[in-house]
């Protein structure tokens, strides 16, 4: 039976998304408590740390005991499965009423249709990506996918619905390239940016970068969830976002 719930959607033009990768449930709750609050936090990315430990319908629920913002369910990384499984994920989701999905289907179009299409279906928002802040992910550096793979998946879920994207931060030719194709083609879409500090991306560059599409979001895990002050660290990585925005052309 399909899911009655409305998803939440992103407001604003940019803001952060802290990601909850923790390892202690009390660490979640501090985190999601010190920064639900904070301007620029517009939501939170769930991850398969707290997954594996409750359940995707109990981590919801103690999520939403704490802030109300929208949800994104990180399955590191769901899409590349049979296309058939699409459906039964997707239920499982919207069951525990996700908000949104990251997908990143590069098992091949008709993963990318089943994926995007069954959380369109639900009423749950894919988001879409292909690429990770690797060096040997892509054939180039002595990995195993073809280095235009997110190209493709890109091209095939937009023919599908999708307007919501995942882009490494890192690499800000490639962020260039994506988001002009994506403004070019695409209505009102909405970009995440992740991986950065350790991963290499910065709040400068990336944002810089996916200029072409105005309403861009930082995935942000580490530099939040272990600062000392998750508040302030969160605030400070909103104020450079705001600081390009106001010195943009």
């Amino acid at each position: 039976m399909a899911s009655t719930f409305s998803a939440k959607t992103f407001s604003g033009t940019v803001g952060i998304v802290p990601a909850l990768d923790i390892e202690t449930q009390e660490k979640f709750d501090a985190v999601v408590k010190a920064t639900s609050g904070v301007p620029g936090v517009a939501g939170y990315k769930l991850g398969l740390t707290s997954v594996l430990r409750h359940g995707l319908k109990e981590s919801m629920r103690r999520v939403r005991d704490l802030t109300d913002l929208p949800i994104l369910y990180d399955h590191q990384k769901a899409g590349p499965d049979m296309p058939d499984m699409a459906k039964k994920f997707t239920a499982l989701c919207a069951e525990a009423e996700v908000d949104g999905l990251i997908l990143f289907p590069v098992a091949g179009p008709t993963a990318v249709d089943g994926f995007v299409g069954e959380a369109l279906k639900a009423g749950i928002a894919p988001v879409v990506g292909g690429e990770i802040p690797v060096a040997d992910y892509g054939v180039s550096g002595g990995g195993y996918l073809l280095d235009n793979a997110l190209d493709l998946i890109l091209e095939r879920s937009v023919l599908g619905g999708a307007d919501h994207f995942v882009l490494p931060a890192h690499d800000t030719a490639k962020v260039t390239r994506w988001s002009r194709w994506i403004a070019a083609n695409v209505k009102d879409p909405l970009v995440f940016l992740t991986g950065f500090g350790s991963l290499g991306g910065t709040i400068e560059g990336a944002f810089a970068a996916a200029k072409d599409c105005p309403r861009r979001f930082a995935i942000v895990g580490r530099l939040i969830t272990e600062a000392n002050d998750p508040a302030g660290a969160a605030t400070a990585l909103y104020e450079k976002m705001q600081a390009l925005e106001t010195t943009a052309p």
